[in-house]
């Protein structure tokens, strides 16, 4: 059996990671897997603003990383027809910034801000007036020589992506006419995701390999296809290029990624918890440092996951492992004590 894949994409195996992840994702609303309400409201949405022949309000998607809000964006342009500028909130240092992407904006585009909740003030202050009356009140020169001018900008329709809703001010999260919250994924979504990829990527996927790899996905459509493209490495270096459920456990296990969908970190900060600390509580600072990794990639990426396990608790005092940690990691005995 050859070892080459063939699928529609089987001439960018070798390619770009981010090119791969890209071709992966749908183009239309009716591709995308999951989000059953969210779906709904913005068919609902785009086809009134189709209908009358104007632009839909300015949308808001929240949720972790990786549950498919940048595509929703790209979605909703290839849905309406129009172009997208896509750019985050860290880049948009200066009003001027904001100023130079806004007016290159054609009638009716989508504008994409991801991490919309970290713009700088000055940027966020400039926006609600493109916002809400599409115009950009610009002071130009310093001193008694400064003067403000306006500049009318075409409608367009801001799409803004967060995972951190509640560092979003009053004043920009009321401007959104839809906000959509995203959350983790079921299994049953997962393979089918995967099975989808795994045609695009030419992979011949056996379907409990596919139930094995969306089990280990942590709920996140981003992780399954990122697993699936290892197990594919794996399987094209060691198995023939055939994945059955052996060949996804051998490959999992290689990369580190355990039944319960866990990684190395994730592992780590349950280690830490439970035997440096000896189940006491954490602070957030202090579990980040033991660990390696930033706060806020800790409290961000890895959190949400195993607080969703029921592995870690937040307490006044910091982060605990629970029970159920314990008994995952193998301390049977302290998890007979705490269950």
């Amino acid at each position: 059996m050859s070892n080459e894949p063939r699928g529609v994409l089987a001439q960018a195996q070798d390619g770009d990671e981010e090119e791969i992840e890209w071709s992966l994702r749908p183009t239309r609303l009716q591709e995308f897997v999951g989000q059953q309400a969210t779906k709904e409201h913005l068919s609902i949405i785009l086809e009134a603003a189709k209908g009358r022949g104007e632009s839909p309000d300015h949308l808001l998607f929240a949720g972790s990383p990786g549950l498919g809000k940048t595509t929703l964006a790209n979605i909703v342009a290839s849905e309406l027809g129009v172009g997208i500028k896509a750019t985050s909130g860290p880049a948009l240092v200066r009003a001027g910034d904001l100023a130079a992407i806004l007016t290159n904006l054609q009638e009716g585009d989508v504008f994409f801000i991801d991490e919309i909740h970290r713009l700088a003030r000055p940027v966020e202050e400039i926006l609600y007036s493109a916002m809400e009356d599409f115009g950009l009140d610009l002071v130009v020169g310093k001193g008694p020589a400064a003067r403000s001018i306006r500049l009318d900008l075409p409608r367009f329709t801001l799409i803004g992506a967060t995972t951190r809703t509640g560092l979003l001010t009053s004043p920009l999260r009321d401007r959104f006419g839809f906000l959509g919250r995203l959350d983790y994924y079921e299994t049953p979504e997962l393979l089918y995701i995967i099975k989808r990829s795994a045609s695009l990527l030419g992979l011949q996927v056996a379907h409990d390999a596919a139930v094995e790899i969306a089990g280990r996905s942590r709920g996140t459509p981003r992780i399954a296809n990122r697993l699936l493209r290892r197990v594919r490495d794996y399987a094209q270096v060691r198995a023939d290029g055939l994945i059955d459920l052996e060949v996804a456990r051998d490959a999992l296990c290689l990369f580190e990624i355990d039944a319960e969908g866990l990684d190395k970190v994730d592992m780590a900060i349950l280690t830490v918890l439970i035997q440096r600390f000896r189940g006491k509580p954490v602070g957030l600072s202090t579990l980040a440092v033991a660990v390696g990794e930033e706060p806020n990639t800790i409290e961000e990426v890895y959190e949400p996951f195993l607080l969703r396990k029921g592995f870690i608790v937040r307490t006044p005092r910091g982060r605990q492992a629970t029970g159920p940690a314990y008994e995952h990691m193998g301390y049977l005995e302290s998890a007979d004590r705490l269950l």
